[in-house]
């Protein structure tokens, strides 16, 4: 054994959990059913998520939004050459939303967004190959946004507020691919922290030239979301001088990027019971080229972890029928590009490019209160890739085989107006 096992190899697949792959798209059941697409729609209070310039527009005084999301994911990797199989267990999360907003006068509303956009969990089989990479992740991040939207003049309103962050990751890995201790059992390092959390901003605007055609832009800025003292747990660790490293609990630091995305969408009513709407999303992923994991006082070396994302888009088409006065029915999809590179696939965010499939409705108990319903299938494109930034013992070992992915997103939601 040699130092270069933990030194270079002990935290390499710490790096993804704020990746593409984790983004979940559940902001808002009606638009969830219109293809995740709602900047340059006005139809309740999610219009404090997706553009809270909008919210000025909304015809009563007080509107309340809430719903949660059922997130199944699986995903299944396969070595054509070894012939070797894992899958992930049918892992769940529940990204959830509440919006309020109420309109203090003829050109000033005041509104409440709190939503969970970064919140997933993956859980490999036990000693799968790749488990020197990952065992299991799971985050949660949650964002809180107070909000203004003003009325300029009759084509013209804007929005936005300030964004407070709060989020917590827990992780595990073996520590190499056949580190053991004196009994036989795989060297493992879980790490936790929670209550991390940081600041940042949103804005946005509505145009509205005619009664039928809105054009809404969105913006959201860089958070970065620094985990100080968090605790790295080290279990099976064989008694060795060679090992950097103990059986216990050491603090750790990281530093992980929330990037800055912004929303352009263009939406018509071509009558009273029809809209369509399409909207293009832009994240600049970019800014994640490295996640560096430091071990203060520890003497266990610094991990700089090469992540070179780039930027991606997704492309959203949507459309609403109201069929009557207490049926609207809603479908949509969308193409999400994949923010990663070649050479740097990892089982953490086991994604390609997406093809997102929606549908739903919203049913009217009665003039002041609605149930919204949603779905979504999400199909990942097979992609035979590798992870090629794995060391060990000096050398470089590449992870890579074929990843299959998919997921089924149930949601539920209320609209309340007064």
């Amino acid at each position: 054994m040699k130092k270069l096992l933990l030194s270079m190899g002990l935290l390499l697949s710490f790096y993804s959990v704020y990746a593409g792959g984790y983004r979940v798209a559940t902001q808002g059941q009606r638009a969830l059913a219109m293809g995740h697409s709602g900047v340059a729609v006005v139809n309740s209070a999610e219009t404090a998520f997706f553009n809270p310039a909008g919210l000025i527009l909304l015809e009563d005084r007080l509107n309340v939004s809430a719903g949660v999301t059922g997130v199944f994911n699986s995903t299944s990797w396969q070595n054509s050459s070894t012939g070797q199989f894992s899958s992930t267990e049918r892992n769940v999360s529940t990204p959830f939303y509440l919006y309020a907003s109420y309109k203090i006068n003829e050109w000033l509303a005041a509104g409440l967004s709190v939503y969970t956009p970064y919140g997933s969990r993956v859980e490999w089989e036990k000693d799968w190959p790749g488990s020197h990479l990952v065992n299991e992740i799971e985050l949660a991040a949650i964002f809180i946004q107070p909000l203004v939207s003003v009325k300029v003049n009759d084509y013209l309103s804007v929005g936005g507020g300030p964004i407070f962050v709060t989020g917590s990751v827990d992780f595990n890995r073996n520590i190499t691919r056949s580190l053991v201790d004196e009994d036989g059992n795989r060297a493992n390092v879980g790490i936790s922290d929670s209550g991390i959390t940081n600041w940042g901003w949103g804005a946005s605007v509505m145009f509205t030239p005619t009664e039928e055609l809105k054009v809404g832009f969105n913006y959201r800025s860089e958070i970065m979301m620094d985990a100080r003292g968090g605790e790295a747990t080290f279990s099976n660790v064989p008694n060795s001088p060679a090992v950097p490293a103990q059986n216990g609990v050491v603090p750790f630091n990281a530093s992980l990027p929330l990037p800055a995305e912004w929303s352009l969408g263009v939406s018509y009513e071509f009558s009273e019971k029809f809209m369509a709407t399409v909207q293009v999303d832009r994240t600049l992923w970019d800014v994640y080229e490295s996640l560096d994991i430091s071990f203060p006082g520890t003497g266990i070396p610094d991990a700089v972890n090469p992540r070179n994302y780039k930027n991606s888009s997704i492309y959203r088409v949507g459309a609403q029928y109201k069929a009557s006065e207490q049926w609207t029915i809603r479908a949509g999809y969308y193409f999400d590009e994949s923010p990663v590179q070649s050479g740097f696939f990892a089982p953490e965010t086991p994604r390609n490019d997406g093809h997102g499939f929606t549908g739903g409705f919203s049913f009217e108990l009665n003039d002041k209160l609605a149930l919204d319903f949603a779905f979504l299938y999400l199909r990942f494109s097979e992609v035979d890739e590798s992870y090629d930034f794995y060391m060990e013992d000096g050398v470089q070992v590449p992870f890579e085989g074929t990843f299959k992915s998919n997921a089924f997103l149930p949601g539920i939601g209320i609209t309340y107006k007064l």
